[in-house]
């Protein structure tokens, strides 16, 4: 649309549809030319227009391009919506993709490539076939980046219909745009998948570097992302690629920089030469530097990248500290993160220069920032062991202006370099004294403290200056009543005379009897035992030598600076977190999960041993892949008591107790059936009772021999669930059944790898092999009894948990008959009622319940009462979890 269309957005009569549906309809071009975009206007101002589908198809045939992009774009809204209507489009987009103008056949491909339905899907193919070989560059880029569209969709089908070797192809192609989005679909698919799809090799790399050059920007980011993936095979083709990649940096696009420096960075790493790696070096300052003059925005952007940059290699702008220099009009984001990188960059050369800016920002008006500058000077004292005198001048100066935050930060960070510099600069203990009346926050109060104690024996009015404190002991924070405790007993220990006596006394009273903080509590019965015991062992505990604290500038792990550093120029690097951490990557291809491999019924009863003979257990210890299924594994020689060592754990732990507990209850899925098991058939379900999870199991003696010594173990399991004690079942004599309630604890057991709702069972007695069978793990077994909430606290968590760890899920079979008998119902299994509301003619039910470790869960349940189909919205700080959570939620509406 262009700028005058802004009329068709304007407030339409009542009737609406019908017009439209009249104009659509019009012999006119020019009225059904307007009509469709009136339908454009009011489909992206959110009103329902899906009702004119036939209608806006009929559009389709026309040589209007504007007209045919429109009906385009109102395709790819609602094909999704009405996948049966939308296979009336499917001849057109055919035809289309064969029409002499390309903008119409690249136009035709593209949106049958947005319209994510299984039905089009099928006819894509041989249209894009076509296209991939098309005369027109346009419509071959085209093309390359539907192919990544169609695996998203469906991966087999681009597989088996050879799409992937034809991207492969386009790599070698002569227009470099093609090539830069074969490239770019290629690391799409490659994301997405999980065995090697997209490799670079000698060949396609001359081609990667040839195209560079010569393609648009956004084209040579991706080739530039993808090269920075390629590990040359010696210094020489480093230098090669560096030389070639070079040129980029000089380029007027920030993300076109970044993804070059990063590319440099990665083949710098093979590169041998000190000369080139200098010259290197001295070549990525100025474009880095250059991003420093453009909008806050982008500066932010490229100072988080330059943080990770300058981790690595300090020299590439360790001549350029005064770019990183505040100005005043700088954001808040921006100072910030110029102060970081200027604590890193700070050496014995430039820390004149470093600490004068810090000096000055600590006038500013801002508190945090001026926080943030008298911090750094403490963290360039601790890294700069020359410089630490200057600096501590500094800070002197600073508190001699008696601004109180600026005083209690600056004596926080005194206290760090007492702990880096022991021994050295105690002469200003007697400065920060005169400003004890002034701290009155809880880190600057306990880091005077801690100066105190520990050199009580060079202040003579030591035991007055804590006294001073303790007369609001009850009242202080947990951090200072710490402080306040460790450095009496020091003063006791190097003062033991009659004024600290009686101090000691009064903290340890007041720690021991009027405090309800643990961790305080323990600590003063731990020092009062120790003084009433042995004072001379208290000496070594208390008054020891500390280590030395470091240097945490560079305070990200080798590991996870690595990650970043292959992720510059990428949201991760200005996060500082890997892609895992904030990115879930949904894999299209179609994989089992364990779920679909263990079927209630027949299939899930086959992966026990069979019949025909006992199993010798790996001889590693029972840990199952998750997506590989325990059906009957190849185990060699039979061994009968091998339990211990299947689980990694030693039999003489595991003792039966002839004294089982008889549980009654309802009927248990059969896991280990009788023809299965040579006769003994086990039945079991995890279950709650009384606030405890159970592992309640029918055991059934069909076999002509009595059954003696059983022993279980549970294989290593998402929700760490194991047996809190032996299997207590007597011997079974033929014929004969036994029940139990076997006690289960949480987070003792726990798997690494995706989560999974299979419980893997292991299984033996003195009689027979050992048995495997799975169980499916019933979710809400673990939701607590205390998941009530009130409703104003409802609100407020809904509130506080960001939108995206909402999850929904629609159950279109369910029926919700009566309001009454499924909150009675769901609170049988601890999930809360809350509140209900209407929502037009729907009832819109809410519901809380609190997983183990006091995680909460918020439920709400959309239906129309007495008819099929319930919608479950669920948010909780846990959103990984939310399939077993729509599963036990699903199995209770179901029951």
């Amino acid at each position: 649309m262009s700028r005058n269309d802004s009329k068709y957005f304007s407030t339409t009569k009542k009737g609406e549809i019908p017009e439209l549906k009249e104009e659509l309809n019009s012999q006119y071009k020019d009225k059904r030319k307007d009509a469709v975009k009136k339908v454009i206007a009011a489909m992206t101002v959110g009103k329902d227009v899906s009702s004119l589908f036939t209608d806006v198809v009929n559009c389709m045939q026309t040589e209007n391009l504007e007209l045919k992009k429109l009906v385009y774009l109102y395709l790819i809204n609602y094909a999704k919506s009405q996948p049966d209507l939308a296979i009336l489009a499917v001849n057109t987009f055919v035809k289309d993709s064969q029409d002499p103008n390309p903008l119409i056949r690249a136009l035709a491909v593209r949106t049958m490539g947005c319209i994510r339905v299984d039905k089009i899907t099928e006819y894509l193919c041989d249209p894009l076939q076509r296209c991939l070989k098309d005369d027109d560059p346009y419509v071959r880029k085209t093309a390359a980046i539907c192919v990544a569209k169609l695996y998203d969709i469906n991966a087999e089908l681009v597989e088996d219909r050879g799409f992937l070797e034809s991207l492969k192809d386009l790599i070698s192609d002569n227009n470099p745009m093609v090539v830069a989005n074969a490239v770019a679909a290629l690391a799409e698919i490659q994301d997405n998948s999980s065995r090697p799809i997209f490799e670079i090799t000698s060949h396609t790399l001359s081609k990667l570097l040839t195209a560079l050059n010569e393609c648009t920007e956004w084209g040579q980011v991706f080739i530039l992302d993808a090269l920075s993936r390629y590990k040359a095979s010696d210094a020489r083709e480093a230098e090669n690629i560096v030389e070639r990649v070079t040129p980029r940096l000089q380029h007027a696009n920030c993300a076109v920089v970044l993804s070059a420096v990063k590319m440099i960075l990665q083949q710098m790493e093979l590169i041998t030469s000190t000369d080139v790696v200098r010259n290197l070096c001295k070549k990525m300052a100025p474009p880095l530097v250059t991003l420093l003059s453009a909008e806050p925005e982008i500066q932010y952007v490229a100072l988080r990248n330059i943080n990770l940059i300058v981790q690595r290699r300090p020299t590439i702008l360790a001549h350029e500290i005064k770019v990183f220099f505040c100005k005043y009009n700088d954001p808040i984001y921006v100072k910030m993160e110029k102060l970081e990188i200027m604590i890193k960059l700070a050496s014995d050369r430039n820390i004149d220069q470093v600490l004068l800016e810090f000096k000055e920002y600590a006038t500013e008006v801002d508190v945090d920032f001026v926080r943030k500058a008298v911090r750094a000077i403490g963290r360039c004292a601790i890294k700069l062991e020359r410089a630490a005198e200057r600096c501590i001048s500094v800070l002197l100066e600073l508190i001699k202006i008696k601004v109180n935050y600026v005083v209690q930060e600056a004596i926080i960070v005194i206290k760090d370099i007492f702990r880096r510099y022991p021994n050295t600069y105690e002469s200003i203990i007697a400065t920060l004294c005169e400003s004890l009346d002034t701290l009155d926050e809880p880190e600057a109060k306990a880091s005077m403290i801690w100066i105190i104690g520990e050199y009580a024996e060079r202040i003579d009015n030591a035991d007055e200056l804590l006294e001073s404190f303790l007369e609001s002991f009850p009242e202080e924070p947990a951090l200072v009543q710490l402080q306040l405790l460790t450095a009496t007993v020091k003063l006791f220990l190097k003062k033991p005379t009659e004024g600290p006596q009686q101090m000691i006394q009064v903290v340890l009273n007041n720690a021991t009897m009027e405090t309800d903080n643990p961790d305080l509590r323990d600590r003063a019965y731990i020092y009062w035992r120790l003084l009433s015991t042995d004072p001379e062992a208290a000496k070594d505990v208390v008054l020891a030598e500390k280590p030395v604290i470091t240097d945490d500038s560079n305070n990200l792990e080798p590991s996870l600076l690595d990650e970043l550093l292959v992720n510059i120029a990428t949201l991760s690097s200005v996060y500082h977190k890997p892609p895992d951490a904030f990115v879930t990557r949904a894999h299209s291809s179609a994989q089992k999960t364990e779920d679909d491999d263990y079927p209630e019924g027949s299939e899930s009863e086959s992966s026990a041993n069979p019949a025909n003979g006992p199993a010798s257990p790996p001889t590693s210890s029972y840990t199952i892949p998750a997506s590989v299924a325990p059906a009957s594994p190849p185990f060699a020689a039979p061994v009968p008591d091998l339990l211990g060592d299947l689980m990694g754990m030693d039999n003489s732990s595991l003792v039966p107790i002839d004294q089982p507990t008889t549980p009654s209850g309802p009927p248990l899925p059969i896991l280990l059936p009788a023809s299965t098991g040579q006769g003994l058939q086990i039945s079991a379900q995890l279950t709650r009772r009384d606030g405890q999870v159970f592992y309640s199991m029918l055991f059934e003696n069909n076999s002509q021999v009595p059954l003696d010594g059983f022993m279980i173990q549970f294989n290593k399991n998402t929700f760490g669930l194991a047996a809190a004690g032996p299997l207590q079942i007597p011997q079974l004599q033929p014929g004969t059944s036994a029940r139990t309630l076997l006690p289960m604890v949480m987070f003792q057991n726990m798997s690494q790898g995706p989560p999974s709702s299979v419980l893997q069972v292991a299984l033996k007695n003195n009689q027979q092999p050992v048995w495997y069978f799975n169980d499916k793990i019933l979710f809400h077994v673990f939701f607590t009894e205390d998941g009530r909430m009130e409703r104003a606290t409802f609100l407020e968590t809904w509130r506080s948990l960001p939108d995206s760890n909402e999850v929904s899920k629609d159950f279109p079979s369910i029926v919700i008959g009566g309001v009454d008998a499924t909150v009675e119902l769901l609170a049988t299994s601890n999930i809360f009622f809350i509140a209900k509301r209407k929502n037009a003619n729907q009832d819109v039910f809410y519901f809380s319940a609190k997983m183990p470790r006091g995680i909460p869960l918020l439920i709400e349940l959309t239906t129309v009462v007495g008819n099929p189909g319930v919608k479950c919205a669920i948010k909780t700080p846990s959103p990984e979890m939310s399939q077993f959570l729509f599963e036990a939620i699903e199995t209770l509406l179901r029951s």
